[in-house]
């Protein structure tokens, strides 16, 4: 296939999409154009088509669902005319993904803090728990002792 265009094995080495997945993707609509077939019926992939592929791959790894990608990719096959419709659907899924930073940024916050006060601990020579709090006497016999306070 030297020159005319790259074999389905090819683009999933340079896509790290398997074999079985291109083929998926083909039939559900995700990619943006049409591929081609050589002679003995076997499918032929150009670099656009490469391109397309590595895209779907980040905007799969973001979180785009598959039918938002299918509705871009028909909007791509469709030609010039719709630029705002794929403006918007990349619009909608930029907030989405800006919103899933701001959630990760603040659990990485706490892992941080986390793992500053566990390296703090180990420094200091301590032993235990940093999290443990001392759990006051029971006031009576019947008193259920002190819960665990921040764990982790």
């Amino acid at each position: 296939m030297a020159g005319d265009g790259l074999s389905i094995g090819q683009v999933a080495q340079r896509t790290g999409l398997s074999v079985h997945t291109l083929r998926l993707y083909e039939r559900a609509g995700l990619l943006a154009g049409e591929v081609r077939r050589d002679a003995s019926g076997r499918r032929v992939y150009s670099e656009w088509d490469v391109e397309w592929l590595t895209n779907c791959v980040k905007f799969r790894t973001s979180g785009m669902p598959h039918a938002t990608i299918s509705r871009l990719a028909q909007l791509v096959r469709e030609g010039t005319g719709n630029e705002a419709e794929r403006l918007d659907l990349l619009r909608e899924h930029q907030l989405h993904v800006t919103e899933q930073l701001a959630r990760l940024r603040d659990c990485l916050d706490l892992i941080d803090r986390k793992v500053d006060s566990y390296e703090r601990h180990l420094a200091a020579g301590a032993s235990g728990d940093p999290w443990q709090r001392p759990r006051p006497a029971p006031a009576s016999p019947d008193a259920e002792p002190a819960q665990r306070v921040g764990g982790a």
